[in-house]
């Protein structure tokens, strides 16, 4: 099997009103180095699996899945918005789904896309956004929207379309940083400037969301949102954790589509 890139895909970035210029110009400058562990891309590499464990638990339980099946979502059609290199559309392909990545950087796909053919995955990437997919009427059982919203130009816009992308009985599974002195002391001034693991810049506080703030959101689009999960790090083991109770710099959530 092979991945695919749109064909159709031209110029450096996808247009769409929520699709903020700067961030994708500022991304798409280190795309190469996507799938290298210790450069600039490093914090996902070490976050990626309690990821893919939070993403995995709740896709399971919320379509009544067997824990720990080999291919547990197999038959699911799945949607990886800002799939960057493709840190989790590959994981996602192999647990069954049929995967649509997707990235509004047109230089993010071609290295996503290299790396998954070279891995023998049949991934669908495209460079496109949310609501050109939307607008083409296309539904999706499961959205992963990771590390996306804190860099879009408008998310009420932006989680309205990802919300027209969602089946009835449908999950999107969010991750993003709130907005806190804890957040700014470690997502900025720790990881970008201190201990380099993020290029400067990658990050603006200001766009950061409060929990409370993006279940609103989600709310408002007609979704319904769960309560927060943290991802804690563990600075002397290196790990990151899933944590309830700990929502002060990461956290993930999700959304449903209660309706049909």
């Amino acid at each position: 099997m092979t991945s695919q890139a749109n064909p159709d895909s031209v110029g450096t970035a996808a247009e769409g009103k929520t699709v903020d210029a700067d961030e994708v110009a500022f991304f798409a400058k280190i795309a190469d180095s996507w799938w290298d562990p210790k450069g600039p891309f490093k914090p996902l590499h070490m976050l990626n699996p309690t990821r893919l464990l939070y993403i995995r638990q709740n896709v399971e339980q919320h379509f009544g899945l067997e824990a720990g099946a080999r291919e547990p979502f197999k038959g699911l059609r799945l949607l990886d918005i800002g799939c960057g290199g493709g840190l989790i559309s590959e994981p996602m392909a192999r647990l069954g789904a049929d995967v649509v990545a997707v990235d509004a950087s047109d230089k993010n796909i071609k290295t996503a896309s290299l790396h998954a053919g070279q891995s023998g995955l049949d991934i669908d990437f495209r460079h496109t956004t949310a609501e050109a997919l939307a607008e083409a009427g296309e539904k999706f059982d499961i959205i992963v929207n990771m590390e996306v919203v804190e860099h879009v130009a408008d998310v009420g816009a932006y989680l309205g379309a990802c919300k027209n992308l969602m089946k009835p009985g449908g999950i999107m599974l969010l991750s993003t940083i709130n907005r806190t002195p804890k957040a700014y002391l470690f997502a900025i001034i720790g990881a970008e400037h201190v201990l380099r693991w993020l290029p400067v810049g990658a990050h603006d506080w200001n766009k950061f969301l409060k929990p409370l703030e993006l279940a609103d959101y989600v709310q408002k689009t007609g979704l319904q949102a769960s309560a927060p999960t943290g991802y804690v790090f563990n600075p002397l083991s290196q790990k990151w954790r899933l944590d309830d109770r700990d929502v002060s710099v990461n956290y993930a959530m999700a959304a449903y589509n209660t309706e049909g």
